[in-house]
């Protein structure tokens, strides 16, 4: 897999336990303003329970159709429609 996004495979994510542990899939994805932190998320709640910490890199294996989102701006979400396409909008 090339990989195209300027962040390192390295790079710390926010996602969740159910993702890690594929009862869900990702269907959500911001890259925040502030701090340019990425989240990789599912429709379901969020919370420190159960938030977990991954790579990039790591998150990517898990859904290859997000390298699709390697150019996603600061500020920016992106949402998976049914279809597998991923629709981007500006956060206002």
């Amino acid at each position: 897999m090339n990989w195209l996004f300027d962040d390192k495979k390295t790079t710390m994510v926010i996602t969740t336990k159910r993702i890690i542990n594929k009862l869900a899939p990702i269907s959500i994805v911001t890259h925040d303003r502030d701090d340019g932190m990425w989240q990789f998320l599912d429709k379901g709640e969020l919370t420190e329970e159960i938030a977990a910490i991954v790579s990039l890199e790591e998150i990517i294996l898990l859904d290859e159709s997000l390298m699709t989102l390697y150019d996603l701006p600061l500020g920016w979400i992106a949402e998976k429609h049914s279809d597998g396409s991923w629709v981007r909008m500006e956060l206002l």
